[in-house]
């Protein structure tokens, strides 16, 4: 069985697809890009910019799930450009504890309205 999980705090879907689906234990959140909730507009800014306002819609996710990063074992990181991986990987170590999730990430020909970076992740909770 499938339940939407979403957060007003976090941008609504932009296309048919939900924002989270628990399922079982497992929560599998959407790639979020950095889009800010209260307008739809992708934030401006440069990559740092980007990748915290990601992390603020995947952690308004995972809370209205009762969740939080700790509970996140796998992630994938999507890129417009493998030359900002090092800016990413510094904030991305910020927001989990040891042991960190699994991920894989990988340089995207283009993201959702040219985002920079796009973030999804799978939760046990």
């Amino acid at each position: 069985m499938r339940q939407a999980v979403s957060s007003d705090a976090a941008p609504r879907a932009i296309g048919p697809y939900s924002q989270a689906i628990r399922t079982g234990s497992l929560l599998f959140v959407s790639g979020q890009i950095p889009l800010d909730p209260a307008t739809g507009a992708m934030v401006e800014g440069d990559i740092a910019a980007q990748t915290h306002r990601v992390f603020l819609n995947l952690g308004a996710i995972l809370e209205a799930a009762g969740a939080s990063f700790d509970h996140v074992v796998r992630t994938t990181v999507y890129l417009a450009d493998m030359d900002d991986f090092a800016t990413v990987n510094d904030i991305y170590g910020t927001y989990f504890s040891s042991p960190a999730p699994a991920r894989a990430t990988i340089q995207a020909a283009r993201l959702p309205k040219d985002a920079r970076v796009e973030i999804d992740l799978i939760a046990s909770v």
